[in-house]
């Protein structure tokens, strides 16, 4: 009974390290587009504010369209479309790099491709 019990837990420690390995490995995709979406305010006196910028990118894979958004609102590189890009995620991040300049963005959607 505990060899039993102590080969389904290494399964179960196998299978859900599996995700979190997967990952870690360099996927490709292209970013299809880009919009500007509000991520905040600036005041700029005691009643007057000026509202914030971010880009938001659409980043495809061969099964998956993620939404990536810049992390502060002062960093105002814009990436081409069509842009091919190796990228990895980690968490709620997708880094990765376009001509020499590493990039560093929050997802902040993901859906599924769906194949016709």
């Amino acid at each position: 009974m505990k060899i039993r019990f102590a080969a389904l837990s290494l399964v179960v420690a196998v299978l859900s390290a599996s995700p979190s390995l997967a990952d870690k490995t360099p996927q490709s995709g292209n970013i299809i587009s880009m919009t500007s979406v509000d991520c905040g305010t600036k005041k700029q006196g005691k009643k007057t504010s000026t509202a914030l910028l971010c880009q938001q990118y659409v980043v495809r894979t061969a099964t998956t369209e993620y939404q990536i958004r810049q992390q502060k609102p002062g960093d105002q590189a814009i990436l081409p479309a069509n842009t091919p890009i190796q990228f990895t995620l980690d968490k709620d991040k997708i880094k990765f790099k376009v001509n020499g300049k590493k990039y560093e963005y929050v997802v902040v959607g993901a859906s599924a491709i769906i194949a016709k």
